[in-house]
């Protein structure tokens, strides 16, 4: 059901040759540091010229084997599974209830985006937008789910900024990089797409988890999983009385 760059220019071939859909592929993948692939570059492209239908639909309106784009809010929350595949990897899977203002169906999300509810990002009455989910019938019903081509994004809220320069934790924090997630391609919601990555850093107390955005997403990946770093400038939120950390375009990441 994934488009892919092949597919994706069919869409555009009216308003691109299929030199410069490449030439703009190959020039997109360069400057983002190689962090995205090809069909990921195609589809922005596609969306930035309008031909990427993303109209956000009502719940009651989605049917089986389709894509959607759907805003709601998290109104239940299942217990986790964890399961292997046919090549003995490991994987987990978590059901969720999302619902709007004419329905609620299933959200089914996988790997990566479970720890969004592990980590309490998202809760029940969290608003959330599924970009590009896919559709079909599932053991309790309707279901969307989050693929290669979905994208989540967790709606603003009341957010209490408390203090970008000095916080409850530190001016700096200090540590050793543990853990890097995959970089994650959003859309914003005035057409234009960011970077955003989840790292871990273990300090001389404990592991903090910290939410990576934008330019500082290619700045991350020079280092190393093992290296000591001191961060500069972060950014400490409450979200539902959870204390979030965020490193954005005034932070300063180095090696300490």
């Amino acid at each position: 059901m994934h488009k892919t760059k092949d597919e994706l220019y069919e869409s555009i071939k009216d308003l691109k040759t299929r030199k410069e859909f490449e030439e703009e592929i190959k020039k997109r993948f360069q400057e983002n540091d190689e962090l995205l692939d090809e069909d990921t570059i195609a589809l922005f492209i596609v969306d930035e010229l309008e031909r990427n239908k993303r109209v956000i639909s009502k719940i009651s309106d989605l049917k089986p084997d389709s894509e959607y784009t759907v805003v709601g809010n998290i109104t239940n929350i299942y217990d986790s599974k964890s399961f292997k595949r046919k090549n003995g990897t490991s994987g987990k899977v978590i059901n969720l209830d999302i619902s709007d203002d004419t329905g609620t169906c299933r959200l089914v999300l996988w790997n990566k985006d479970v720890e969004q509810v592990k980590n309490k990002d998202i809760m029940k009455g969290t608003s959330v937008k599924i970009i590009n989910g896919y559709t079909k019938n599932g053991y309790s019903g309707l279901e969307i789910n989050l693929g290669r081509w979905g994208l989540l994004e967790i709606m603003p809220n009341d957010q209490l900024v408390i203090n970008e320069l000095q916080s409850a934790i530190s001016d700096d924090i200090k540590g050793i990089l543990i853990h890097r997630e995959p970089t994650r391609a959003f859309f914003r919601d005035n057409g234009e797409f960011g970077f955003v990555t989840t790292i871990k850093i273990k300090g001389e107390d404990k592991e903090k988890q910290i939410t990576v955005w934008d330019a500082k997403v290619k700045e991350i990946q020079k280092f190393k999983i093992g290296e000591h770093l001191i961060i500069k400038n972060i950014t400490i939120k409450q979200n539902n009385s959870i204390e979030e950390i965020h490193i954005n375009g005034n932070s300063i990441i180095q090696r300490s």
